[in-house]
């Protein structure tokens, strides 16, 4: 590696990622954006936001949580009548004791929700007190269910897909390193779209070993809008930190890529990014990219083909 690496290209240290390769762990940022990173050392309850990690759940589990969390609080309550005495209920007229479960249960739905049907109501001073807190806790739970789907729903996102590899190909008769994005929701435009390519590579340096980052030189970091898909050409030439590479150089190097996408959302007026990372093993020497886009048949319309994004055809070296 020593003979790869060129100490008068300008690095940039900026990154927030140490130097030591033997404290760190796999990729620096995972394809799906976030930092490969765990925190410790500091109680739970001080490191975990649940509001953040409900914004960020995936949307299945999301919904799981909201009824796994209705079911359990109504579960609770039914409990706590049951321990008042389900005799201090009036209007139950189940004969079974599963039957009277039910009903006490769907009655703490009821008044969970406060809909409130009026055949079962509370008599005494402890299951009435009982429903009262339930019937507070279901305001205040809407509340916060409310708040949390509004901000999923209204959390801008730049919805961005990229290429599963990075290419090494052939380019104006040199090599370039390159990569291709492009968004895939209806309707979403982006404008002022600026891009950032970083590349980490671990060298050694009188017999020490310590990761280097590289700001690296793009063809274009820049577009005013985004309608198409977006190929990302590094050149690599004498200024580039991979000339000179070879795929085993990579796997030295323990290579990675990582990328950051900023741009302006049109429909919510606020500027989003996205970001995401390409390993050595997620590159490829010898490929290039397919087109992703065709004319319509009526010759009046460009139709962007995103089942393409990968798409990839074997070139020989310049």
């Amino acid at each position: 590696m020593n003979k790869k690496y060129n100490p008068f290209i300008k690095t940039n240290n900026d990154t927030g990622f140490g130097s030591n390769p033997s404290e760190l762990g796999g990729r620096f940022i995972n394809k799906d954006g976030t930092f490969n990173l765990k925190r410790e050392g500091m109680s739970l309850i001080n490191r975990f936001s649940i509001y953040q990690k409900m914004l960020h759940l995936p949307r299945w589990k999301f919904i799981l949580v909201i009824l796994l969390f209705y079911f359990g609080i109504n579960v609770l309550f039914t409990f706590l009548y049951f321990m008042a005495g389900s005799n201090q209920l009036q209007g139950l007229m189940a004969k079974s004791e599963w039957g009277r479960i039910k009903e006490v249960f769907y009655f703490s739905t009821q008044t969970f929700t406060t809909v409130g049907y009026g055949r079962i109501n509370p008599v005494g001073d402890f299951p009435n007190i009982l429903s009262s807190i339930e019937a507070l806790t279901g305001f205040l739970s809407f509340a916060i269910a409310t708040g949390l789907i509004y901000g999923r729903f209204a959390r801008p996102r730049a919805y961005l897909a990229f290429s599963e590899k990075a290419l090494i190909s052939p380019f104006k008769g040199k090599t370039a390193l390159m990569f291709r994005f492009a968004i895939y929701k209806e309707n979403h435009m982006l404008t002022n779209v600026e891009i950032r390519v970083n590349l980490a590579m671990m060298v050694e340096e009188n017999g020490h070993s310590s990761y280097k980052f590289y700001d690296l030189e793009l063809e274009r970091r820049r577009v005013d809008s985004l309608p198409m898909n977006w190929t990302v050409v590094h050149a690599i030439d004498e200024n580039s930190p991979l000339y000179g590479f070879t795929a085993d150089d990579l796997k030295a190097g323990d290579v990675e890529l990582y990328v950051l996408i900023t741009g302006f959302d049109d429909v919510y007026s606020s500027p989003v990014l996205q970001r995401t990372s390409y390993t050595y093993k997620e590159m490829q020497f010898g490929a290039k990219f397919l087109p992703m886009y065709r004319e319509s048949k009526d010759g009046q319309t460009t139709i962007l083909e995103l089942q393409k994004l990968n798409n990839i055809i074997e070139v020989k070296a310049n």
